[in-house]
């Protein structure tokens, strides 16, 4: 069955790749309102994530924010099909708009190392091209359950010549000797960790237990740190690529100071476009000592 839902999940999104940007677009809405409209895990748990996160709100204005979170998601899915299918050249001249470039290029020409702090805001896979298109990085993943999408994935993933490490011990090690020899990365800030790989520091309105992976390899400016995002434009025709200097606290070292930064960036970016942000994802699943589970 796995392998049958593997297999489908490539043809689903090759299927995808065949359309117009628009109607990429437009199935991808679809999608997301389907979400929306039926029962479904996803559902269940932005309304959770949101209603944590934004206790100022009411109910009607969370219903209402996990609509236009869960449509932006279908339209993120369905724009990743053609990341991944398109060649690269096609798909980065749908990057409309870029700021804070100088950021991305202080931290390649460093000679310590670039570390690329991303998030699942926007289309994250837009961001890989375009920061691949600068450099050589390796990519973190989280490699998914099925096998075939898994394969699949990470052959289309590095049509730029960039290189991916999943996240698993072989993978952590591959990205700390890049940049120890003084390489790039791109790494996800807000998948949870394993506990001990992890601290809990606040995000949004509550704990959040967050990896410390990123600040130890930066600490005391061992390598140098930015902040990358492609954020949806409003009008559909494409992506604005966002680059920002990481704040001075992310050197430190202490560790979980350095962690509060990371955790204090990312939340610093979802507030300016809630609706691109993935509240599907469990990010607060594992809770502090004593405190009930949310899912």
């Amino acid at each position: 069955m796995k392998k049958f839902r593997g297999r489908f999940a490539v043809g689903f999104i090759r299927l995808l790749a065949l359309l117009p940007w628009g109607g990429v677009q437009r199935v991808g809405g679809f999608v997301g309102l389907l979400m929306w409209i039926f029962p479904n895990r996803s559902k269940q748990v932005a309304l959770i994530n949101l209603a944590k996160c934004f206790p100022e709100l009411s109910p009607k204005e969370i219903h209402k924010l996990a609509k236009q979170t869960l449509i932006n998601q279908g339209k993120t899915m369905a724009e990743s099909a053609c990341a991944w299918c398109w060649p690269p050249e096609k798909t980065l001249k749908y990057i409309k708009q870029v700021e804070g470039l100088e950021f991305l290029k202080n931290a390649i020409e460093s000679g310590k190392g670039a570390v690329g702090i991303t998030s699942h805001l926007g289309n994250w896979e837009i961001l890989n091209h375009y920061y691949s298109s600068y450099c050589n990085p390796v990519i973190f993943y989280r490699p998914p359950k099925l096998k075939e999408l898994d394969e699949f994935l990470k052959k289309r993933r590095v049509q730029m010549g960039n290189r991916v490490a999943p996240s698993t011990k072989e993978g952590i090690l591959s990205v700390i000797k890049e940049i120890r020899r003084g390489g790039c990365a791109g790494i996800p800030a807000d998948p949870e960790p394993s506990r001990s790989s992890g601290v809990f520091v606040p995000f949004f309105a509550t704990q959040a237990l967050t990896s410390k992976f990123v600040p130890s390899m930066v600490t005391e400016k061992k390598a140098i740190a930015f902040v990358g995002h492609a954020i949806r434009l409003d009008d559909g025709s494409g992506y604005k690529v966002i680059f920002e200097e990481a704040p001075e606290t992310i050197y430190s070292k202490d560790l979980t100071e350095g962690t509060e930064t990371m955790g204090q960036i990312i939340e610093n970016c979802v507030k300016r476009w809630p609706t691109q942000y993935m509240w599907s994802m469990k990010r607060f699943k594992q809770r502090p000592e004593g405190e009930a589970r949310w899912y």
